[in-house]
């Protein structure tokens, strides 16, 4: 008799710690997960196990964060991949808590969950759960959301692909500041699985919507995407669409924003050429070095080196070289650190004459 319910007992376990007053015991529980999965075998995990998990996760943040991380890597004991649905649910109502490291790791293991399934599961089962979760009514479920399209996107059907562009883009028009960012922040993983025929014109826009929100916390996640697409655009297109953006961004209200186009600068200029960077970027670049806020002076001058590299000797002495003139007697230490650290890299793009 005790051979036929020993595998009834570490289920048991689980819900008696699980529903224990002691953090740590339900901690434990939680971490022992597989433990458990592999006593019980594949087929009760799959039916007693992960449903318990979907029902019993009004919890402390930290055990619901322990949650989502062990159910990432749990495809190996619901059965392998055919079965990899069934760690959804739980991972879903985990993307609509309201603690941030919670769901950014619910997400995590969703995408690396999705990463691995079968395409004709992902239509049935990974995309459907992204749809909710765009729809939700609570803005967590939505923020969550941004993070899975470019999972959920590429085994789609074109019509449902033309429905998931369509929703990303009304994400990126939220009422709330935060699924913006979201949107904004997650724009180029998605970008990278569109269409290029779709990338120019739909991805663009919904860019381009991004960079004049009225927050500017939205418009400076917008700025860091912009390296990323860089990368995926040819260059006519990138001096048509990024090009002006970023060169309006260098003198953007926010000293936040100009911080990250100075971060950002010199992964521009090799997308758009040497042309479109000595006519637009270097004047944009000379602004941001000599800008009124020192943390922007201190992001400029720190990428002073790549920025030169890029440029001819004679562009250099011309434009870059005065500005660090000025910044090496400048009245914070932390811009004159940031440029100490760097300096001595522009020997060599200068040579021994001008050094």
């Amino acid at each position: 008799m005790a051979m036929v319910e020993e595998p009834l007992y570490p289920i048991a376990v689980l819900i008696d710690e699980l529903k224990n007053d002691d953090i740590q015991l339900r901690l434990n529980s939680i971490r022992r997960l597989s433990t458990i999965a592999r006593a019980l075998g594949e087929e009760r995990t799959r039916k007693e196990l992960i449903p318990f998990l979907s029902e019993n996760n009004d919890d402390d943040d930290e055990v619901l964060l322990a949650m989502a991380e062990e159910l990432g890597v749990f495809i190996p004991y619901v059965g392998g991949v055919e079965h990899a649905h069934v760690l959804l649910p739980p991972l879903e109502t985990l993307c609509t808590v309201e603690e941030t490291c919670v769901r950014d790791k619910a997400v995590s293991s969703l995408c690396r969950i999705g990463s691995q399934m079968r395409e004709n599961d992902l239509v049935d089962w990974f995309v459907p759960l992204v749809k909710r979760l765009a729809a939700g009514e609570w803005f967590t479920s939505r923020v969550s959301a941004c993070g899975l399209f470019h999972i959920a996107y590429p085994s789609a059907s074109e019509m449902l692909k033309t429905e998931l562009r369509s929703i990303y883009n009304q994400l990126c028009q939220d009422d709330m500041p935060m699924v913006r960012r979201s949107a904004a922040s997650n724009l180029g993983k998605f970008a990278a699985t569109v269409e290029y025929v779709h990338l120019k014109s739909e991805i663009m826009q919904i860019f381009d919507n991004l960079t004049q929100d009225d927050q500017d916390t939205v418009r400076l996640l917008a700025v860091e995407g912009c390296a990323a697409l860089v990368k995926l655009l040819e260059p006519q297109d990138c001096i048509a669409h990024i090009l002006p953006v970023i060169v309006s961004f260098s003198e953007d209200k926010s000293w936040r924003v100009r911080y990250m186009v100075a971060n950002q600068l010199y992964e521009l200029c090799e997308a758009v050429g040497l042309e479109s960077t000595r006519t637009d970027l270097v004047p944009a670049y000379v602004r941001l070095l000599r800008d009124n806020e020192a943390e922007v002076r201190i992001a400029a001058a720190g990428k002073v080196t790549k920025f030169s590299q890029i440029l001819s000797p004679e562009l250099v002495t011309q434009h870059i070289l005065p500005c660090v003139k000025e910044l090496s007697s400048d009245s914070s230490q932390h811009v004159r650190s940031a440029l100490a650290s760097v300096i001595m890299g522009m020997a060599p793009v200068l040579g021994k004459v001008r050094t």
